[in-house]
């Protein structure tokens, strides 16, 4: 059975296939993380773009543990250098790893590194593990593409909700009617006072307007992907 743990601002692992796979883990500086740097273990490591509260502690947890990062060239690279083991993506491309697939998908959003340099594009994720088909939209601005997204089954989604920097509540809900996911989560609200959000609120209108089972997960909490 795959598990989904959610960690606080986009911060998730996944468990699946014999494998952890952790997607932007943001845990130094994030106060609603509830593990530290030194204690979580990963194989693969998923970086949706090269912000400092999604690219995070990544060059640290990967040299500990070994684990393969994936991101787009520009943040692969800066991976590389850096020390650790990477593997690059584009927009629209995919690998299949020992644990199932990981497709990039377009987000509509910025990317630079936290010195400034250029980060490349930004992007999500389609994640395929143990036959479940997972989607971690990243930091992104709502696009009708989303439809195409959703397309081929979607068990899971985690959707920004927090507004300001990323779609709000109300266009997230639009990107549910969009991907139409048995499962939605929303992410990346509450750990700053700019993005803050209700996610029951959020919740509520998911499951008023749409078929899709809103599934709200506070930091550390796990979500079995039946």
């Amino acid at each position: 059975m795959a598990m989904l743990t959610y960690h606080g601002h986009a911060f998730t692992a996944l468990q699946g296939g014999g494998k952890q796979i952790l997607i932007d883990p943001f845990i130094t500086g994030n106060p609603l993380a509830k593990v530290s740097p030194d204690e979580v273990e990963a194989d693969y490591i998923l970086v949706t773009h090269g912000h400092g509260d999604h690219l995070g502690d990544t060059v640290a947890i990967a040299a500990r543990t070994g684990a393969l990062v994936v991101s787009n060239y520009e943040i692969a690279t800066y991976c590389q250098n850096q020390g650790a083991n990477a593997h690059p993506l584009h927009l629209g491309g995919g690998m299949t790893l020992p644990f199932g697939r990981v497709k990039m998908t377009v987000a509509h959003h910025g990317s630079s590194f936290p010195d400034g340099g250029y980060a490349g594009n930004p992007g999500g994720f389609l994640i395929d593990l143990e036959e479940k088909h997972i989607y971690h939209a990243g930091d992104t601005a709502l696009f009708s593409d989303m439809s195409l997204i959703g397309r081929g089954g979607l068990d899971v989604a985690l959707l920004p909700i927090g507004d300001n920097f990323t779609m709000g509540p109300d266009d997230a809900l639009e990107a549910v009617k969009l991907l139409t996911p048995k499962v939605v989560i929303p992410m990346h609200y509450g750990t700053f006072e700019i993005v803050e959000q209700d996610p029951g609120a959020f919740k509520k209108m998911v499951e008023a307007e749409t078929k899709t089972r809103c599934v709200v997960l506070e930091p550390g909490g796990s979500l079995e992907i039946a």
